[in-house]
């Protein structure tokens, strides 16, 4: 392919991909700039709160796992208690 046709091409496939960048989502929790963007659902205080509570109860099922194993552990050295 000829260079006159190839570079310019290759070059304005660049800027292409540099504007596309600018203005795409950069993950989870980062918001896209200007009228491109809103609010991602993970930053919304309703979706904070339910990911809290969620947090806190996973917290409280290991806490009650990890008694049960506990109990067990101690019945098994010491069954008269």
């Amino acid at each position: 392919m000829l260079d006159r046709l190839y570079l310019p091409i290759l070059g304005l496939a660049a800027v292409l991909v540099i504007a596309l960048a600018m203005v795409w989502p950069q993950g989870y929790g980062a918001r896209s700039p200007g009228p491109f963007g809103h609010t991602p659902i993970q930053q919304t205080p309703e979706m904070r709160a339910a990911m809290k509570r969620e947090h806190e109860a996973a917290q409280e099922r290991a806490n009650q796992a990890r008694e049960a194993v506990r109990d067990l552990q101690t019945q098994a050295i010491a069954p008269t208690q």
